[in-house]
């Protein structure tokens, strides 16, 4: 009897070692253990904020210039730009004025006065 329970005994000694070795750890309820402390490390690629950050960054530039220069000059600035090559035409198509370009510099002209 007394040799079942020593081979018991070493058995859970060697799968407390095991998961020791592992990083693991005694958790009890309501105690803190290892884990409390280590947090796993997983590293995940953040796209979506910074994505979104540089698109509202660039509508607002978009918006304060064409508020500052008016709706008339900006569309002539663009069209030279379109008619450039390269990185200039690249540009003319983002700078065009859409809607929303249209209605925010119309708020802020609203807005200011």
């Amino acid at each position: 009897m007394s040799q079942d329970n020593l081979s018991e005994f070493y058995d859970r000694v060697a799968r407390l070692e095991n998961a020791r070795s592992r990083g693991l750890g005694f958790e009890a309820n309501g105690t803190l253990g290892r884990s409390h402390y280590y947090r796993p490390v997983r590293r995940r690629l953040r796209l979506v904020a910074p994505l979104m950050i540089v698109i509202f960054g660039f509508m607002a530039v978009k918006v304060a210039l064409h508020y500052q220069v008016g709706d008339s000059l900006y569309q002539e600035r663009v069209e030279h730009m379109l008619s450039g090559q390269g990185l200039e035409w690249l540009g003319g198509v983002f700078m065009q004025a859409d809607p929303i370009t249209v209605w925010f510099s119309e708020q802020v002209q609203r807005l200011v006065g």
